[in-house]
């Protein structure tokens, strides 16, 4: 049996929470989660990793148990989640590692290791997205406010909020939605009614454009750096398209690409398949 360990950090005055399994002295595999999720959707496959790896997964800042200050202490930017994820793998002593990027995880991960390339041991892509063709129309209602930042097109946005549409999240896509556990977007739920969390994942919609601005800056970390990456997906994503795990192969010829039959939350159905797609591609660098 893994034992896993629940903790918090400080981080120059934020607590980060985290999760940490395996041995101290293994090679170190970083798992950042998405929205609106938190290191809980990694439940299942930390067991999987973590006899030949240090695994460890946060909350990003505002999500799950690590701190969530209000607005006016705080700006919720991909900048400022990347800035303090950075520092919290300082904080806990990470020199070298690989990292696993999922939707929001990806643009704070690939911010962290465009900087700090020589950290970086391999990048594992779970429908975490960095070219454009990757984005479907589902993204349009938050182009929108990218384009026009009024009361009207943020309160739009609220129907991505609602508890209805975090099921459909987890469950488009899926052949067999009873395999899905509602444990997960259960606690998402629970996580996104607290009070300010609304207007704080708002916030974050607004700033993806920065994400898609820096696309372009990714790509050439990619095509200058080659790190080792495997991306696997679910093929059935609303969100990210296929497409958009095809082209990392065109900047890193060596990418290597795995679909799944399933959507946006692939780990609640494809856990086993992942875990070991991951030990394979990791056992296998140099």
């Amino acid at each position: 049996m893994t034992k896993v360990h629940f903790q918090k950090v400080d981080v120059d005055g934020f607590n980060i929470f985290y999760r940490e399994a395996g041995p101290k002295d293994a090679p170190v595999l970083l798992l950042l989660h998405g929205f609106p999720t938190a290191s809980h959707m990694f439940r299942d496959l930390i067991p999987l990793l973590a006899g030949k790896y240090r695994v460890i997964a946060p909350d990003l800042p505002g999500f799950g148990q690590s701190d969530m200050p209000p607005r006016d202490k705080f700006k919720y930017t991909f900048d400022a989640l990347a800035e303090r994820i950075e520092r919290f793998t300082e904080i806990i002593g990470l020199k070298r590692f690989a990292v696993y990027l999922f939707d929001y995880g990806a643009p704070t991960g690939f911010r962290l290791t465009m900087r700090h390339p020589e950290r970086i041991t391999a990048i594992i892509s779970q429908n975490g997205n960095a070219y454009e063709e990757g984005l479907s129309e589902g993204w349009n209602p938050i182009q929108a406010y990218w384009k026009d930042p009024s009361a009207a097109n943020r309160d739009a946005l609220r129907a991505f909020l609602q508890p209805d549409t975090t099921v459909w999240q987890y469950t488009h896509g899926v052949t067999d939605t009873k395999a899905v556990s509602p444990d997960g977007y259960s606690l998402d739920n629970h996580y996104l009614a607290r009070k300010g969390a609304d207007e704080v994942q708002l916030d974050l919609f607004g700033d993806y454009k920065s994400n898609v601005a820096l696309y372009p800056k990714f790509q050439d970390y990619f095509r200058t750096h080659k790190p080792p990456l495997l991306a696997v997906w679910g093929k059935n994503d609303p969100f990210f398209l296929p497409p958009g795990a095809e082209a990392f192969k065109r900047d890193i010829p060596t990418a290597e690409v795995q679909f799944f039959d399933t959507g946006h939350f692939a780990l609640e159905t494809h856990s086993a398949e992942i875990g070991a797609a991951i030990l394979k591609f990791l056992g296998n660098l140099k």
